[in-house]
């Protein structure tokens, strides 16, 4: 392996003199096993391994003609057209037998910076990324709203991935996907499986959400809840009859059952308190930490609807969630801190690691006693 990289560090800087060609930066993230590629203007790409960031001192300093020649090799002239007009853009880029990236680009100090998130073309499997049992559970439910939630880069598109793939592979359904980008491919298998892909597609996750619902859909699965269109359309969804599946940015399930009801103005919220409590089935909030040898580790709070959690929501009483999880580990819930004590005691994490992640270190060492 250091020889291939040697190769492609050499291959890099040839290209360097001849004008860059981002796809040896990208094999070279591929080799060392990178999650992220950074390209900005006045540092030396940047490839984020196993958590850390890593300068990458044998390259050469990216200068803005260098930045601009790499967006101009992987976007079309309709993607640059929309960076000019709102100096921010997301796509997805493949490499032939490589692997696909998911893109953005942003303006920054007057010049464009890169981020490439690596994206495998096979969809793993649950059991491939030890994610909870649960998962296939709730993948198969009939009906009802799931939702993904966790910081940005915690695995949320990686997760919900592997839940279609297992239903893919179970059941025959009806699935369309509304991404931003297009991240996994599915190619159908038991289940029929349509993905639209954000400003390519469809102009909004609202309004393909509203004509996903003609389609004949069995499963909807929204890339991001991020509005009150498509949380009110998503619960509505749920409510005759569909799955709907979604990610957010909440840190845990309490918050994301905040997020839900204060998006909705208050005159609304005590009906939409009853509606959500009623659709929801299940808040799985995922964090990533290094693993002791090496590698990642995802670690799931786990929030499931039961008759007790859902009286919690319609009374409004979210500040009690916390407690409902940590003493329903019979009914398979469990708080963030019960699932980080759960891996250090298994020797995956340090506790030093689990400890970063947590929101109440009390309790986390209560846990671990």
């Amino acid at each position: 392996m250091a020889d291939q990289q040697l190769l492609s560090l050499n291959d890099i800087n040839t290209s360097l003199g001849l004008g860059l060609q981002i796809n040896e930066l990208l094999k070279l993230m591929v080799e060392k096993g990178a999650s992220d590629l950074h390209i900005k203007v006045p540092s030396p790409p940047i490839l984020r391994i196993e958590g850390e960031l890593i300068t990458q001192e044998c390259l050469p300093p990216m200068r803005p003609d260098d930045v601009e020649c790499i967006f101009k090799q992987i976007s079309t002239e309709e993607q640059r057209d929309v960076f000019r007009r709102e100096l921010e853009l997301d796509f997805a880029y493949s490499v032939h037998g490589l692997a696909r990236f998911r893109v953005n680009v942003l303006q920054q100090r007057g010049s464009m910076s890169l981020a490439f998130r690596l994206v495998p073309f096979k969809a793993p499997s649950i059991d491939e990324l030890g994610l909870p049992r649960v998962c296939k559970e709730l993948i198969l439910k009939p009906r009802g709203l799931v939702l993904i939630t966790g910081a940005a880069g915690s695995g949320k598109s990686t997760t919900l991935a592997a839940m279609i793939n297992y239903l893919n592979q179970t059941e025959r359904r009806n699935v369309i996907t509304i991404e931003d980008p297009i991240e996994f491919l599915f190619r159908d298998n038991r289940s029929i499986i349509r993905q639209r892909d954000l400003g390519h597609d469809t102009k909004s996750f609202y309004t393909a959400l509203v004509h996903a619902l003609r389609h004949d859909p069995d499963v909807i699965v929204i890339g991001e809840l991020r509005d009150l269109p498509t949380i009110s359309t998503a619960i509505t969804a749920a409510e005759t009859g569909h799955l709907v599946l979604g990610t957010m940015h909440t840190i845990d399930s309490a918050q994301a059952v905040d997020r839900v009801i204060d998006i909705f103005p208050a005159t609304q919220q005590h009906q939409v308190r009853l509606q959500f409590s009623q659709v929801i089935e299940a808040v799985l909030s995922q964090v990533l930490l290094s693993r002791i040898g090496g590698g990642r580790i995802a670690a799931f709070e786990i929030m499931l609807a039961t008759s007790g959690l859902r009286r919690l929501i319609r009374e409004g009483r979210i500040y009690e969630i916390a407690d409902n999880l940590e003493h329903g580990a019979s009914e398979g819930k469990r708080t963030m801190d019960q699932a980080l004590a759960a891996l250090v005691k298994k020797n995956l994490v340090s506790k030093e690691e689990a400890a970063m992640k947590s929101s109440n270190l009390a309790k986390l060492n209560e846990f671990l006693k």
